[in-house]
């Protein structure tokens, strides 16, 4: 049966080793006025200047975690506002990224394309298939099977299939994949297998 063709970015589903996910997060910066939409599901990378950013597919720089949200006061008007996803531009001097980055969170991707079981344990990039969602929040990245290498600089290791019965098939495109972060900020995991 073909895999569901419905990107949800990264979704944490249980931490190494088998332990459930707590929901634990952090609180990051994302400076005022930053140009680009971040979703719900989306990699953020570290950037000089104390805040985080968008990881763009190809980036090399270190990953903090996965987007889970921010909250911010409106510019317009002055009112609190908590979002699933970070608008563009918004010229707020306080908002708050909050932002799934322990090192051992295993997270649920889909993939761009066929992935076999070969591939497992490989390194990989993301690929922004469609653009985030602004009505839902929803991010749009998907794991990029063609960038799969030894390559440490990737922002991900893929470690298992995933079992939704909707998205486990690896003969067809859209494979759901479990993978941790490879290039995080607390450490690289290591090379991946060619």
């Amino acid at each position: 049966m073909a895999n569901k063709d419905a990107s949800f970015g990264l979704k944490p589903v249980r931490m190494m080793g088998g332990s459930p996910y707590s929901g634990g997060q952090s609180r990051y910066r994302i400076a005022a006025n930053y140009g680009t939409n971040i979703f719900q599901g989306d990699l953020v990378a570290q950037v000089t200047g104390g805040g985080i950013e968008l990881h763009a597919d190809g980036g090399t720089v270190p990953i903090v975690g996965v987007f889970n949200g921010c909250m911010f006061t409106d510019p317009t008007t002055s009112e609190q506002v908590f979002s699933n996803f970070y608008p563009a531009s918004t010229n707020a001097s306080d908002i708050i990224a909050f932002v799934h980055d322990d090192p051992n969170t295993v997270f649920e991707i889909q993939a761009d394309d066929t992935f076999p079981v070969a591939d497992l344990f490989g390194n990989f990039d993301i690929v922004y298939t469609n653009s985030g969602s602004t009505t839902t929040g929803i991010s749009g990245a998907e794991l990029d099977v063609t960038t799969g290498a030894t390559t440490t600089t990737l922002p991900l290791k893929a470690i298992d299939i995933s079992q939704d019965p909707e998205n486990s098939d690896v003969g067809s495109a859209n494979t759901n994949v479990l993978v941790v972060i490879q290039n995080h900020i607390a450490g690289v995991k290591g090379a991946g297998l060619a």
